[in-house]
């Protein structure tokens, strides 16, 4: 076989990834024509088309599907040794790291987990995008550093690590009504909800647990993300219902108070999620301890108001 240098398995990655020309082109800053000599290259130096036509789309040969995982290990090993060689000169490091989170999270947690950060790589910056459902390929094409979440997964390319088990926690304004007096689970759920619906007719453990005593909220509004359904709670007679850390992040700054609910809910799990590619990058390393810190300590945040109130009924 004839030789070849690692641009050209860069190359051979965006094509097998994006499997267009000019995507794969934009993914390493080449352009379009630069991208169809490197096809070429390709075709040359593995004997075989690695991409062809499929009605007005391009499809990866069983050769190129062959190679696809090969390449992205050698890729990845190869940016082990560089980042090695970087790991002792962390002032000099301005990597741009991208996390993706449930909306709110860069809110609570963007400008602590920055300073964090900061503190051994003074030049890194943070972008924090909000969660999406679509972009399932995010984290194998390098387009996020970490998956935030709830109900994230790990599978045979990725690691993850737990950083809370979340307690669901209620939310009102201060001063709500409902809560100057004990908060049965009849009054809760009797009362106006505002619900958290990230994925239209995913089921609720929240509502099978009301269910399973024969009882079942009014929800008033539906919304995408805990942070929205906290902000209608502050300016409205809405209750939320979400995790203990949102809640607890946001209480002060928007004139919340959070209570118990009268329920017992199984925690959830949160999860930081990455790629085998950066098993190995220190500073992708010091990114997850940052953030595991960040994401799950306890400090500052203010109390639980008790729901369990003397009063009337």
């Amino acid at each position: 076989m004839k030789t070849y240098d690692l641009n050209l398995l860069a190359a051979l990655d965006a094509l097998l990834a994006t499997g267009s020309v000019t995507a794969a082109a934009e993914r390493v800053h080449l352009s379009t024509p630069a991208m169809s000599h490197a096809l070429a290259r390709i075709r040359e130096v593995f004997g075989d088309p690695i991409l062809v036509r499929a009605g007005r789309a391009m499809v990866p040969t069983a050769h190129a599907l062959a190679l696809a995982e090969p390449v992205r290990q050698l890729l990845a090993q190869a940016e082990a040794l560089r980042a090695g060689a970087d790991a002792q000169d962390w002032p000099a490091q301005a990597r741009r790291f991208v996390v993706r989170a449930p909306e709110g999270y860069a809110v609570v947690f963007g400008a602590p987990a920055l300073q964090a950060l900061r503190v051994r790589m003074p030049r890194a910056s943070l972008q924090l995008l909000p969660a999406t459902h679509q972009d399932a390929l995010a984290l194998r094409e390098a387009r996020i550093d970490v998956d935030i979440g709830m109900g994230l997964a790990e599978d045979a390319e990725t690691e993850a690590r737990v950083l809370s088990q979340q307690a669901m926690l209620g939310a009102a304004r201060c001063g709500h009504p409902l809560l100057g007096a004990r908060l049965t689970t009849r009054r809760w759920a009797a009362a106006q909800h505002v619900d958290v619906v990230p994925r239209p007719g995913e089921p609720s453990a929240l509502d099978a647990a009301l269910a399973r005593r024969g009882l079942r909220r009014t929800v008033d509004l539906a919304v995408p993300n805990a942070y929205a359904a906290l902000i209608a709670a502050a300016r409205s007679e809405l209750l939320a219902c979400v995790n203990a850390r949102m809640a607890r992040g946001m209480a002060e700054a928007l004139g919340l108070q959070v209570f118990d609910i009268p329920l017992a809910l199984p925690p959830t799990p949160v999860r930081m999620v990455w790629h085998r590619r950066h098993a190995s990058d220190p500073a992708h390393a010091w990114l997850r301890q940052c953030l595991g810190e960040v994401l799950s300590g306890t400090g500052g945040l203010p109390p639980v108001v008790p729901a369990w109130r003397a009063g009337g009924a």
